[in-house]
């Protein structure tokens, strides 16, 4: 699990960014484009910003709601949690599991800063995504004189905007949302969604805490 955990927290931050606007119509259009080069911009804010970081963590916070939020598909990430669940839980109350569980994903994210390591990123050859709905793209984590950690991101296209969104991320075969589902579901059974939303919000409530302000950033790999 922590090397789950480790592995997660590395390629959140190069999945999701913004990207220029003459790059977006294409990165839109392309699932594998959309975390690829998505990964140099997001690096670039980090190191520009990393001494507001270490006066402020909780500017993570604002990164990961800026740049990370755009590109992540959360309502149908916090329903794929829920799971047969969701069909018992009163509508009003499915609307406050989605705003928290966006909340306690940028959380999540902002705290995973403080976890990087000297690793490089290596991408599978770009596809054709053209007549496609949900897509998996994958890539290696690589770490000098450890093993390759594979990942894998399920990245899903919105049937009425047409954008694609990332939804779940798989590390060395664990998924996030089955690891959240697995965490969340026997507590939504006893306890009920109340205690699974407050629960996220003791998370959120937290204050966000560097792991190591020297930590390298990481690199996507042909990057210096």
């Amino acid at each position: 699990m922590k090397k789950f955990i480790s592995a997660f927290f590395v390629m959140s931050s190069l999945m999701f960014t913004h990207v220029s606007m003459a790059q977006s119509q294409q990165v839109e259009s392309n699932p594998h484009l959309m975390i690829q080069e998505a990964a140099s911009s997001t690096f670039s804010r980090m190191k520009n910003e990393q001494d507001l970081i270490a006066q402020n963590p909780e500017h993570l916070r604002t990164i990961m709601r800026e740049n990370l939020l755009p590109y992540v598909d959360y309502k149908y990430s916090a329903f794929m949690v829920l799971g047969n669940q969701a069909r018992k839980v009163p509508k009003q109350q499915l609307g406050e599991f989605v705003n928290v569980f966006r909340e306690y994903l940028v959380t999540t994210y902002a705290n995973a800063m403080g976890y990087y390591d000297d690793q490089t990123v290596a991408f599978e050859p770009v596809g054709n995504y053209a007549d496609k709905k949900i897509v998996t793209v994958r890539a290696l984590i690589q770490d000098e004189g450890k093993p390759d950690i594979k990942v894998a991101f399920k990245v899903r296209k919105d049937r009425k905007s047409n954008k694609w969104g990332a939804y779940d991320m798989v590390a060395e075969g664990i998924s996030l949302l089955s690891s959240k589902r697995s965490e969340f579901e026997s507590i939504l059974r006893q306890e009920g969604i109340e205690k699974v939303i407050a629960l996220m919000q003791q998370k959120i409530n937290d204050p966000i805490v560097l792991q190591g302000s020297d930590a390298p950033i990481p690199r996507p790999a042909g990057q210096g």
